[in-house]
């Protein structure tokens, strides 16, 4: 099978740093005053009348998965199809918005009818669910990826965004960070799964977006990330945001059976900080809110852990216990 990158590889020129020195920069001198958020963040953030606050805002969200980097090639059809509309409203749900339209540009190396129509069947059954209507795109010949842009809707001027951490907020994160790596690791080095292991195979092949749980916290957390490039890296991309540091617990994460079982404790640690491809919700929130967020999360389909607190020291310090605990700087990378 295909090699899968993995939560160590080396790297001259990481994605962020890609984006921030040839595109964010430019991007910053605004030439258009209905761009609320630009790059930066989970998503972008559109007004259609600047000067009509009572309109509601636009979001955009866009990702691509390809064959051999997202995806190995033996991956099911409708996996795939349910994936790349899955990863970006995991973004429509960290802005704490309600998504509405698709489009999508498909590259294939040639035409299989049978894989299409898995493919849809994956995607559609999401959209379904999510109430997101394709509204169109693109087909070219080429090697497997597909790019899909979701667009969605927030109240004006409340799309919740990485940058507004504070001081004493409590950090939590959804769902059991590290299954879907763990999931991956399994998908790559077996021919076949057991059935004991099938479960975390599921958490890589269909992530569930918390769509649910962004609108509900909308009005409650300071700032949110959706959990993509790994825990510890999402975490620093909030932080550095909110310009602000954190003190957190290596014990509180809730970390998935089959991981705890099936992994030592270091990896499983490892995986839940720098595995990545988790599309849960990490969010900062006032202490004077949690008693709220907490009555919520009992309608919740996931998990949910305080990991830590926010300081207005520049340090992210985790801890096990009394003792320092030391984190890999890492999360996925695609460069």
């Amino acid at each position: 099978m295909t090699e899968q990158p993995t939560i160590s590889d080396p790297a001259s020129l990481r994605e962020f740093c890609l984006i921030e020195k040839l595109f964010a920069r430019r991007a910053r001198s605004r030439l258009r005053a209905d761009v609320s958020i630009g790059i930066g963040d989970d998503a972008a953030v559109t007004r259609f009348s600047p000067d009509n606050p009572g309109e509601a805002d636009l979001v955009t969200a866009t990702d691509m998965l390809s064959e051999g980097t997202h995806f190995l090639p033996e991956t099911p059809a409708h996996s795939v199809g349910h994936r790349c509309l899955a990863v970006n409203l995991s973004d429509i749900a960290a802005m704490g918005a309600t998504p509405l339209w698709a489009s999508m540009a498909l590259s294939l190396p040639a035409v299989d009818e049978q894989w299409l129509n898995e493919f849809a069947d994956g995607f559609f059954a999401l959209a379904d669910v999510c109430g997101v209507e394709l509204i169109g795109g693109d087909t070219v010949r080429g090697p497997l990826s597909v790019a899909v842009t979701v667009q969605g809707s927030v109240p004006c001027a409340q799309a919740v965004l990485r940058s507004g951490a504070q001081t004493g907020d409590l950090l939590y994160v959804t769902g059991e960070p590290g299954a879907a790596a763990a999931g991956r690791l399994l998908l790559a080095e077996a021919e076949e799964l057991p059935a004991s292991t099938q479960a975390l195979a599921n958490k890589f092949m269909y992530p569930e977006p918390r769509l649910q749980v962004g609108l509900e916290l909308r009005p409650l957390v300071n700032a949110m990330i959706d959990i993509s490039d790994g825990l510890h890296a999402d975490l620093k991309h909030l932080l550095a945001a909110s310009s602000k540091g954190a003190a957190l617990d290596v014990d509180k994460l809730c970390l998935h059976a089959g991981v705890e079982s099936g992994f030592s404790r270091a990896q499983a640690i490892e995986l839940a900080m720098c595995g990545g491809e988790d599309y849960e919700l990490l969010f900062a929130v006032s202490p004077r809110n949690v008693a709220q967020v907490h009555k919520l999360a009992k309608g919740w389909s996931c998990r949910l852990a305080c990991i830590g607190v926010v300081t207005e020291s520049a340090q992210v310090e985790w801890r096990q216990g009394e003792e320092s605990y030391a984190i890999p700087d890492s999360g996925y990378r695609h460069f």
